[in-house]
């Protein structure tokens, strides 16, 4: 938390004052609604783009890849199938595999295809997540009674269709933690979008920063810019957490019910 107070009270100060008072207390004058007044308006309001690409890679991204690592992690689970061990193996070394290790291939490969410099180039590989997935299986293993899989059968359900009525369910609590896992790391992702992105319309809120933040030797004023840019792109993050805690606390009391 000692970053995230840092940061709070960064934000109130001028540059002046962020390099000659105590960086854990407040400065001379409370300057907050004027950095982020100056955030939003810099550049015809540039941050609100930054921060609106920063919502769709993480959104779509999150929500593609929990619904991918549910349906992978329920068939490995749920289903047996000859080399279903070698598709898990695979995806256990998938988790193993650093982003950064990737970035490089990702962006020869993305090249050939015409997609860099584009928002595909940097939501395709976020569509994925091989910890999600590896998560899901182990979840699904545990909390999903095959024989209410086998009541589906017998009513007549087809498989889709017991999988997103009966399975997804009692899957809720491990959706909402992929679900933040991967929207976390997309947000806070540079490496990706610093190889793929060349247009600043398309950067993230990460590399949006970065960019005000080496041009701070040159211009001092981009300190308050970017302390203020820091602060609000913390706040959605803090949201979801916020919002989809109940999730959590609703899937253990329903754990502790039927236990």
């Amino acid at each position: 938390m000692v970053p995230l107070y840092w940061v709070v009270i960064a934000a109130t100060k001028t540059t002046g004052d962020l390099f000659s008072t105590n960086g854990f207390w407040f400065g001379g004058s409370f300057e907050l609604f004027e950095n982020l007044r100056m955030v939003f308006t810099y550049d015809d309001g540039i941050f609100l783009r930054w921060l609106g690409n920063s919502l769709l890679y993480s959104g779509v991204g999150g929500l593609v890849a929990t619904y991918l690592a549910a349906a992978g992690g329920y068939a490995l689970a749920k289903y047996e199938f000859r080399g279903s061990n070698v598709v898990f193996a695979a995806v256990l070394g998938g988790v193993l595999v650093p982003g950064t290790a990737t970035a490089l291939p990702l962006f020869l490969l993305f090249s050939r295809l015409g997609l860099t410099d584009t928002y595909w180039s940097v939501l395709i590989p976020s569509l994925v997540s091989p910890f999600g997935l590896f998560l899901c299986r182990v979840y699904a293993q545990a909390s999903i009674d095959s024989s209410l899989l086998e009541s589906g059968r017998l009513d007549g359900a087809g498989e889709l269709r017991i999988f997103h009525e009966l399975a997804l369910r009692p899957m809720t609590p491990v959706l909402v933690t992929v679900f933040l896992f991967q929207a976390v790391s997309i947000w806070n992702n540079y490496f990706l979008p610093l190889i793929m992105l060349g247009d600043q319309d398309l950067y993230p809120i990460t590399l949006g920063i970065e960019n005000w933040r080496a041009q701070t030797d040159r211009l001092p004023e981009f300190y308050q810019l970017t302390t203020g840019g820091v602060l609000v792109s913390i706040v959605p993050l803090v949201i979801a957490v916020i919002v989809l805690q109940r999730f959590w606390r609703g899937g253990l009391t329903e754990g502790a019910v039927k236990g």
